[in-house]
């Protein structure tokens, strides 16, 4: 039998249809009308296939998600944008997707975006092969898995190397696809039931916020608690971007790396070359090189004339981002000059508001949402042209462009720093002063010392990473003492000895320095050195500033100790020392304050030794200075139950009801957590309730700043291993560094102890 089939099949690079089929019988010829055959290229299955992963409800949705986009598909994909051109219109004109503008997530202004038909995905599922099914899964960051070329080999060998054990540092100039990479090997290891833990680093990151990334809400922040905590097999910790970490996190970056690396766990770090980090231990390198010619091929339109596409393959050497960022309209550089293209072309070809948009994007020290913007309206221009990198609604330029064109920005148009810097001062909350501070004095213009100091401060309340960075950023433009001793004091309270005593070297001799260096010596395990130094420091001081050192001392000690009843000799040094206080020399509001601090001090005293008597005149003298209607008053009253049923008396009914109706109502985080662990200590079989009031409290709503508060988040982690004895040994491993860094040497030492017995 003889087939004819009149007509053209089509390119490759759109469907086609076989419209009349001839067949020659032996009764003459039989004309009928062929079905529809579909032929798609790759390029347009591939289309097809991440068109398809999106829902029928985005259809008439007023907001889409940007991988629907030209620049996400594109994204996604791998490729040049040009090289998606043809196979879209070919796939619009059978019918197999729609184009319509709509909102992108993040965006600034409407975009041309893509729906797949029913058609479509008839034809994508058609033609694709088997899936692979996860069974593993994911937290943090993880950035979409893109399609790569001529990454096979790397990714197999990574993959390999880290289901055995081992720990990579994946290396390469920016641009070079490392992050792609990563997410490849990420999820070949999720579908072999791998658990992957995946953190992103900026310049603020430090371990905890690594943690935080790794495992989520809750998560500890010292590095002996968080390797505790993650220690498992199979299972995939990833650091991205790692050279982004800043010099005052890097040493702690790389102390976490290396103590994660020793665990079950196996750790892939990804960073630009050279590595930050100095000889770091239990990593094997690889360095990721420029694209072959073939895979850089495939990285350009399927319709380019193959001796052009060679050519500029040839003189980017197979860099995958110098690729994409080519323009047919440009000018190839010298083989491999990449970083003078991007500066010489790349930019040239930029209008006026993509080139004010790309300094502020490369002059912020951190990602932006579009919306934050001074001047948003270049983004999208930069993103057709694939400057733009994204993170959900977060946006930046691509590592390699941001550097160049922030060199650009620092040899002589540093004035952009102050229009920023204006502009977010006009804006309220932590985030604004971060990027305030930091276009302050990048601005080159002298700064107010105290203005930093004040601003600071607000940063510390959300982000002491953050804070740490701009105070060491600033005192290298411009040392001065307050700046200094609050950088010192920031050290102490993260519980970072070695940077705290290289700026106590700088203070000059006072009590101010000597009392750091007893909170210095007690955070390295020098009890008797910090009392001497504690001891001479308050005798040299000024009699405000001793009055509130003293009271502040004698609470330390109060709380430097775990639940359960108070040691007689202790209760009585703390009494004998505070009525040892003298207030005379005091103004009269200064007075009023540390004699109600004394009385607290007393009342709490008196509660743990059952000195009833004394209980009611301490509360008598509080509740005259403060009022009687003070929100202060019932706690204390309901502090004195749970008290004394804490010596061994049941707790009422209605005692129980109090403390539930205390913590749905207390406004005070202090109070609220303080009751919280009273009440444990109270019942041996603590209510379901009372578990979960601890469990869900918000630590992070407590000052990093105040010693109180300090104090009582170490205590969270220790109620929290009590609580949960699966969580105990990583739970008490960070209740011990933060009771050392709060100061609690003797607490932290019992904690240790306990924690060895149990071992």
């Amino acid at each position: 039998m003889k087939r004819y089939t009149p007509g053209s099949a089509g390119s490759s690079n759109s469907p086609c249809f076989t419209p009349i089929v001839i067949e020659a019988t032996a009764a003459g010829f039989d004309l009928h009308f062929a079905r529809r055959s579909t032929v798609l290229s790759q390029r347009q299955h591939e289309i097809l296939v991440l068109l398809a992963a999106y829902g029928r409800d985005l259809e008439g949705s007023w907001d889409v998600p940007r991988a629907i986009s030209l620049a996400g598909m594109a994204e996604h994909l791998g490729v040049v944008r040009s090289a998606l051109h043809p196979p879209l219109k070919g796939l619009e004109r059978e019918g197999l997707v729609t184009s319509r503008s709509a909102r992108v997530i993040g965006a600034h202004r409407k975009r041309k975006v893509y729906h797949i038909t029913d058609s479509g995905r008839e034809a994508a599922s058609s033609q694709e092969g088997p899936r692979k099914v996860a069974s593993g899964r994911v937290v943090g960051p993880m950035p979409e898995t893109s399609v790569l070329y001529g990454r096979e080999e790397v990714v197999e060998s990574l993959s390999s190397g880290l289901e055995g054990g081992s720990s990579f540092a994946l290396e390469g100039l920016p641009g070079m696809g490392k992050t792609s990479v990563a997410s490849a090997v990420a999820s070949s290891l999720i579908e072999g039931g791998w658990l992957v833990r995946w953190a992103t680093c900026s310049t603020d990151s430090d371990a905890s916020s690594i943690a935080s990334m790794w495992l989520g809400r809750g998560a500890p922040s010292s590095i002996e608690a968080i390797s505790t905590k993650i220690d498992s097999k199979k299972t995939l910790l990833v650091l991205d971007e790692a050279q982004q970490s800043s010099d005052r996190h890097v040493q702690a970056t790389q102390k976490l790396l290396e103590e994660c690396s020793a665990t079950s766990c196996s750790v892939l770090l990804v960073t630009r070359a050279p590595n930050p980090f100095s000889e770091l231990e239990g990593f094997e390198s690889l360095r990721l090189e420029g694209l072959e010619p073939t895979p850089a091929r495939a990285l350009l339109p399927e319709d380019m004339k193959e001796e052009l596409a060679e050519e500029v393959v040839g003189a980017m050497a197979g860099h995958p981002l110098g690729i994409k960022l080519w323009s047919p309209e440009d000018d190839l550089p010298g083989s491999g000059a990449v970083q003078e293209y991007v500066e010489t072309t790349v930019f040239r070809r930029l209008s006026e508001s993509a080139s004010l948009s790309l300094d502020e994007l490369s002059a912020s020290p951190l990602p932006l949402e579009v919306g934050e913007m001074l001047g948003p309206d270049g983004t999208e221009e930069l993103d057709e042209s694939a400057i733009l990198r994204w993170s959900g609604t977060m946006v930046e330029p691509h590592h390699l462009v941001r550097n160049v064109r922030r060199a650009a920005i620092a040899e002589g148009n540093i004035e952009i720093h102050s229009r920023l810097a204006e502009m977010w001062s006009k804006r309220s909350g932590a985030r604004a002063r971060r990027m305030e501070v930091h276009h302050r004095i990048e601005s080159g213009e002298e700064f107010d010392h105290q203005w930093v100091s004040e601003s600071v401060r607000e940063i510390i309340s959300a982000d002491s990473a953050a804070a740490a960075v701009v105070l060491d950023h600033a005192i290298s433009l411009s040392p001065e003492d307050g700046l200094v001793e609050m950088a010192i004091d920031l050290a102490l309270e993260r519980g970072e000895p070695e940077i705290a005593s290289i700026h106590i070297e700088s203070l000059s001799e006072g009590p101010g320095r000597d009392l750091r260096l007893a909170r210095l010596a007690r955070l390295e395990g020098d009890w008797n050195a910090a009392d001497d130094l504690e001891a001479s420091a308050i005798s040299a001081m000024q009699p405000s500033e001793r009055v509130r050192a003293e009271i502040s001392s004698l609470v330390r000690r109060y709380d430097d100790r775990l639940p359960g009843s108070i040691k007689a000799e202790l209760a009585n040094e703390l009494l004998s020392g505070a009525d040892s206080i003298d207030v005379s020399e005091l103004d009269p509001e200064d007075r009023e304050l540390a004699s109600l601090s004394i009385d607290l001090l007393r009342h709490s005293l008196a509660l743990e030794t059952k000195d009833l008597e004394n209980a009611s005149i301490a509360r008598d003298s509080i509740e005259s200075r403060m009022g009687p209607d003070d929100p202060r008053i019932p706690s204390l009253d309901l502090r004195a139950r749970l008290s004394a049923a804490s010596q061994g008396d049941a707790l009422s009914e209605q005692a129980t009801d109090s403390v539930w109706q205390h913590l749905e109502e207390s406004k005070n985080q202090l109070d609220k957590i303080r009751i919280i662990h009273m009440a444990l200590e109270t019942f041996s079989e603590p209510p379901k309730w009372l578990i979960e009031a601890h469990t869900s409290f918000e630590i992070d709503s407590l000052r990093q700043d105040l010693a109180s508060h300090r104090r009582a988040v170490s205590h969270w982690w220790y109620w929290r291993g009590v609580i949960n004895r699966d969580d105990r040994l990583s739970s008490w491993k960070e209740a011990i560094v933060r009771m050392r860094a709060a100061g609690c040497g003797n607490a932290s030492r019992e904690l240790t102890q306990r924690l060895s017995r149990e071992l």
